[in-house]
């Protein structure tokens, strides 16, 4: 029995010794692997920020000193705040002043007419009540003195 009882042992411990290596054999192999997939990956670019503003909020970002330009091409310099205090161009300014130039003349016969007939809040100018057709009528006697 005693012969039986070591060769049991050597099997044993020649199955440990087996184990073990076959243990350090393949984690040597995997570590490999994860450093070859690291090698293969090309390194990665820093984003290149675009200094063309887009949408809504264009005009106002390149108007702010964000972006260098419109996606149109307007810079800082074709660019103002109006009255209202909306981003804008000069040009448009330029054209919406020329524009009020034609009509000034009647916006203020209107408001001289709406303070001498003492009407507040919203009325029709030459609609079909005495109101708007007398304010109508009272506008255009002002706006024929001029």
């Amino acid at each position: 029995m005693a012969p039986k009882a070591a060769k049991k042992a050597v099997k044993k411990a020649t199955k440990k010794v087996v184990k073990k290596s076959v243990k350090k054999t393949t984690k040597k192999k995997v570590k490999k692997t994860k450093k070859a997939k690291k090698a293969k990956k090309p390194k990665r670019k820093a984003k290149r920020v675009s200094k063309i503003a887009k949408g809504k909020l264009a005009k106002s970002s390149v108007f702010r000193g964000t972006k260098a330009k419109t996606k149109g091409g307007l810079t800082k310099a074709h660019l103002m705040k109006s009255k209202s205090g909306k981003v804008v161009t000069k040009k448009t300014h330029a054209a919406g002043l020329k524009s009020y130039k034609r009509i000034s003349g009647w916006t203020a016969a209107c408001s001289k007419a709406r303070k001498a007939l003492g009407i507040k809040g919203f009325c029709a100018i030459g609609g079909k009540t005495a109101k708007g057709k007398a304010l109508h009528a009272k506008a255009k006697s002002f706006y024929k003195k001029k």
